[in-house]
């Protein structure tokens, strides 16, 4: 079902022909650590090279009978080898392989992931800086606070995706581990050093402590920072279907010519993109509880984990991948009704304002119990009734005393609220150029 969702080039990074390559490039780094070890002939690690092929079909057909995949892999590889085969898989144990091979995966998944990131932090850069001027009512419980910018709220999901590359490359290191330790780990017939030349030829670091498998603590850790990556674009994708609804409408998701929203409905149109990441970043979240029931195993290790991992590392991955790419669609192409913000910011009648109100009778001498009783009793008024709460504050003698009419409309000035917008923008890395 996952490859629904992937992209086909994706997709095959995880196939089988793709694994059993991987496989067999951990066993040459062995085969040439070895022969530079003088453990075995070179002209062997050169035939075997040369000659060995990969045969999905016939790997599972050996597989159909030795019920283990490893060994259906080494004894395919050796029937396309010959006798030099031999010393094919010499000193390891399967983990040995299979461990090292997914820490090659993983990190090569990573790297097409951060590049996604990339991806849309240059969107959410871009339109963030061009948005920061865009007045909206912030919101908070739901209700109308105060004005802010549209441009903050993009600038929060980029500060927010910022992280999760940062957690993501974190996670990056902790699965570029390999072990070529042995049944248990202890290095009984290859030496420590044979280990580290072959892992540095595939760009990996030995287990710190291995037994018979890379530790799964380092998968889980991989596996929580997509989970955690989920939940911002799900953040993401809850904030735009929030501001299309009907009774908001200040953001919509691209609507392509000739794209119908319902079978019933005709003038329906629905966040439908934004709805599916919703929904599969709460897949995504449930692999990382799979990861984590894989870190506890039996003693130097169980199999528990294996059938595992090869759904749900896979499957987050590609998941990921496809989050990204329709949150990164979603958001260059989403588009602002700027007129609806500017009209649900005056759509309480000028409430927001409240708080200005309250902070400058303060600053005339009045108590702060009494100014909110003031600008409380007006809103409540204005909000239960209908009247013009800027007009009644107006009129009230006690403010009136106080705060000049000029004050007051300066005080129920939308642009007053995005004084500072810049400033954290350029905080957060965001400028005209883009990211920085």
């Amino acid at each position: 079902m996952i490859e629904r969702y992937a992209r086909r080039e994706f997709a095959q990074f995880f196939s089988l022909e793709a694994q059993y390559r991987r496989w067999l490039e951990v066993e040459l780094a062995v085969l040439d650590a070895l022969a530079d070890a003088g453990v075995v002939p070179r002209d062997a690690v050169s035939e075997i090279r040369s000659r060995a092929v990969i045969d999905v079909d016939r790997i599972l057909a050996i597989e159909a009978t030795v019920r283990h995949d490893v060994v259906a892999f080494t004894q395919a590889v050796a029937e396309s080898v010959g006798p030099a085969a031999r010393y094919l898989h010499y000193g390891l144990t399967s983990s040995d392989v299979v461990d090292t091979a997914w820490g090659m995966t993983l990190r090569e998944a990573s790297d097409v992931l951060l590049a996604d990131i990339d991806g849309l932090l240059a969107v959410l850069a871009r339109r963030a800086w061009q948005e920061r001027r865009t007045p909206v009512v912030g919101r908070t419980h739901g209700i109308h606070a105060e004005p802010t910018s549209f441009g903050l709220k993009l600038a929060l999901w980029h500060a927010e995706l910022g992280r999760d590359r940062d957690r993501l490359m974190r996670a990056r290191e902790a699965v570029a581990v390999g072990k070529i330790a042995g049944a248990v780990g202890t290095y009984a017939e290859l030496a420590p050093a044979v280990e580290a030349q072959a892992l540095g030829a595939l760009g990996l670091v030995p287990e710190t402590v291995p037994t018979q498998i890379v530790q799964r603590d380092r998968h889980a850790e991989w596996l929580f920072s997509l989970a955690i990556l989920g939940a911002t674009l799900e953040k993401m994708a809850t904030e735009v279907r929030s501001l299309q609804r009907s009774e908001i409408r200040e953001l919509e998701e691209p609507f392509a010519r000739g794209q119908k929203g319902s079978s019933a409905m005709p003038h329906k149109r629905n966040p439908v993109v934004a709805e599916r990441v919703c929904g599969l970043a709460r897949l995504l979240r449930g692999y990382l509880v799979a990861g984590l029931e894989d870190v506890a195993l039996w003693h130097e290790r169980d199999i528990s984990h294996s059938s595992v991992e090869r759904v749900a590392l896979p499957d987050a991955a590609l998941l990921a991948d496809f989050l990204l790419r329709d949150m990164t669609w979603l958001a260059d192409g989403m588009k602002i009704d700027r007129e609806n913000m500017e009209r649900n910011i005056w759509r309480s009648g000028g409430l927001v304002f409240s708080q200005r109100v309250l902070l400058r009778l303060v600053e005339t001498g009045l108590s702060r119990e009494d100014a909110y009783a003031i600008v409380q009793g007006h809103a409540m008024a204005a909000l239960t009734e209908g009247g013009d709460f800027r007009k009644a504050l107006g009129s009230d003698e006690r403010v009136a005393a106080r705060i000049s009419p000029e004050e007051l409309a300066a005080l129920f000035d939308v642009q007053g609220y995005l004084v500072h917008v810049d400033e954290i923008l350029i905080r957060a890395g965001i400028t005209g150029e883009g990211t920085r």
